[in-house]
């Protein structure tokens, strides 16, 4: 009797511990609706037999799991279309289930085989992407990857999306990439269920789609001189420089790009930036502008040319098209004509932020435009404007989307809004029975700083990973209905490569993703963030750039009550401990412990710091300069 008590509360100790071990291997992004684990686990057999029905729409599943597998693991795969054990079984269902929709999924692991059951094939390759994140991290390993145990804790798991638009946006203008690196951002996204790649693919520093009844578009448009440094600041090009930076997508590309990522389930969506952000296409066909002397502008290659006050937008050189003229008209419909037949999905943005209109108020013809159409406002020209060009869209069999700046002087009456500047054109657009996709800076501008400004290229403002899980697409105050869902917008003005794309994106696309995917109810930061260094863990196995900005402290300067100044040091998630020096050596855990705020002695010139998480260090060592904290303080 004695026995068989303490064999009980041996059981009842253990089940706890088990427990623990079982829920920290699991670690999912976006966080799945239901997950209910269980004791035991899969192994993964020496051949891996995939049971799935038959029929082309399986095969997008079927590659990224035989991919993944046979690469990490040299697995021998057996696909079967019937058969009555299989270590892997994909289920289409006979009558559809409203709850899991057409994007979500039931995962079943238990240790004699695994089950992914879903309404369409979309849901089957989500559920494909939670089962890998439930694997060992080596899953991702771009090699065989030797001495692991190849098991996958038992799991029940009811999965699907909060909204149909879970989007990213990927400037390719600004600094252009490559067919192969959007098809790799494309492979990222999907990892965590994102399902819209937004391509913004003209602005005043190229032209990057093909339109092959415009050729200047790319012959002369899609090129400028290489330059390195702060963008927006740089010394204009001498006329003798060569214009041979940049590139872009011929139209065979995009058709590559686009099957692409459909058969990821991912639909792009083009953009062409217009009426401002148009240098590119005025470089090209002059006869655009407004403004005498559009012959002589050259495509910007990050100089400076715009000037943002407080009271609007000043344009040094004119990069708008005309909305006076109607080869502007005639233009626009040959590239939607064509983009209309290169992108299948329903949307194509059209820009319409961040139009300066100094050079339209400067114009005659645009004066007249005014007259006649009982115009009183730069404002209501540009809506004039967006009316036209939302009616060419349609006449394409496309609906018309374009930044919250398309609100002003008017909305079209049937315009989709993405809303930049903050919720509040979203909540505007929404109030007037429009779609609203939320993209704000607050929460999802991935080019923001995403650490202190000593260590990123300098972005007007900040946005840390804790903000940008903050993130809330639907305002209590609109039509939920309406809000077709968010974006995070990486703009690549300081974007040079692709390894720094990757920089900008992850964490913060994690953080974006969970918004989008996940209940609302269960978000939390503080099970996130450990999710995230899972996450970590298996980008470096797969070789992705990301940033460890969550690790680096935060510094305020402060200023003593005898004038002398002081600083204090944060870190975005607790637990970790700060090591600092001020005589120009590099810290590390044997040297002062921040404890409270610090008076900088009065000779010093910098301030080093690094964190660690007990005696890891885990943060990157950081130098701040004694004269930027004083400048901080004025």
């Amino acid at each position: 009797m004695k026995k068989i008590f303490l064999l009980f509360i041996a059981c009842f100790c253990i089940a706890p511990a088990f427990s623990q071990t079982a829920k920290s291997d699991i670690a999912i992004i976006p966080e799945p609706v239901k997950t209910t684990t269980h004791s035991g686990q899969f192994v993964l057999p020496k051949i891996v037999t995939i049971q799935s029905g038959s029929g082309q729409e399986m095969n997008p599943v079927l590659d990224v799991l035989k991919q993944k597998i046979s690469t990490a693991t040299g697995r021998a795969i057996s696909i079967k279309s019937k058969l009555t054990t299989a270590a892997i079984k994909l289920v289409l269902t006979k009558k559809a289930d409203t709850l899991i929709g057409n994007e979500g999924y039931y995962l079943s692991v238990k240790p004699k085989g695994i089950i992914i059951t879903a309404n369409k094939p979309a849901g089957l390759f989500y559920g494909v992407q939670t089962l890998l994140q439930l694997m060992p991290k080596e899953i991702e390993s771009l090699q065989i990857a030797k001495n692991v145990k190849w098991t996958v804790p038992a799991v029940d798991i009811t999965d699907y999306p909060r909204f149909k638009w879970r989007g990213l946006m990927f400037d390719v203008a600004r600094h252009f990439f490559t067919k192969q690196e959007v098809m790799h951002y494309i492979d990222d996204m999907v990892r965590y269920k994102f399902n819209l790649l937004h391509l913004h693919l003209t602005d005043d520093e190229g032209w990057r789609v093909e339109i092959k009844s415009l050729p200047r578009l790319t012959t002369v448009g899609a090129y400028n001189v290489k330059k390195v440094g702060q963008f927006g600041s740089f010394t204009p090009p001498k006329p003798d420089a060569p214009r041979t930076y940049g590139g872009f997508y011929t139209q065979d590309d995009i058709r590559e790009l686009v099957k692409y990522a459909k058969d990821r389930f991912v639909n792009i969506m083009p953009e062409v930036d217009v009426p401002g952000h148009s240098l590119a296409a005025v470089v090209a066909y002059p006869e655009l502008s407004c403004t005498p002397g559009a012959e002589n502008y050259v495509v910007r290659s990050g100089e400076h040319i715009m000037d943002f006050k407080s009271t609007g937008l000043t344009a040094l050189v004119d990069n708008t098209l005309c909305p006076a003229n109607e080869k502007v008209y005639d233009f626009l419909d040959k590239v939607v004509t064509e983009l209309a037949q290169l992108f299948p999905f329903d949307y194509i943005h059209m820009g319409g932020d961040e139009c300066a209109k100094n050079f339209w108020e400067q114009s005659d013809a645009v004066k007249a435009l005014m007259a006649r159409e009982n115009l009183t406002t730069m404002e209501q020209v540009q809506s004039y404007f967006e009316k036209r060009l939302e009616k060419i869209v349609e006449s394409k069999g496309k609906k018309f989307m374009g930044w919250d700046e398309i609100l002003e002087g008017g909305l079209g009456p049937n315009a989709a809004v993405m809303s930049w500047r903050g919720i509040k054109g979203g909540i505007e657009a929404a109030k007037l029975g429009h779609e609203v996709v939320m993209s704000p800076t607050t929460f999802a501008y991935l080019d923001y700083m995403q650490a202190d400004r000593i260590t990123e290229p300098h972005v007007y403002a900040t946005l840390r990973l804790s903000k940008s899980y903050q993130f809330e697409p639907v305002p209590d105050s609109v039509d939920a209905s309406l809000i077709l869902g968010g974006q995070a917008n990486l703009w690549t003005e300081q974007v040079y490569n692709f390894r720094q794309a990757e920089y900008m994106t992850w964490p913060r696309g994690f953080a974006i993703a969970e918004t989008l995917w996940s209940p609302k109810e269960k978000k939390n930061f503080a099970t996130f963030f450990p999710k995230v260094e899972k996450q970590f863990e298996r980008f470096n196995e797969a070789e992705i750039k990301y940033a460890p900005s969550v690790y680096d402290p935060i510094f305020t300067a402060g200023m003593n009550a005898d004038s002398s100044l002081n600083v204090t040091l944060s870190t975005e998630v607790p637990g970790l401990d700060i090591y600092y020096s001020f005589d120009n050596s590099f810290p590390d855990r044997f040297y002062p412990k921040y404890t409270g705020t610090i008076t900088v002695p009065e000779d010093a010139t910098q301030l080093r710091v690094i964190t660690y998480r007990g005696k890891k260090p885990i943060g990157r060592m950081l130098t701040m300069p004694i004269d930027e904290l004083k400048r901080r303080v004025r």
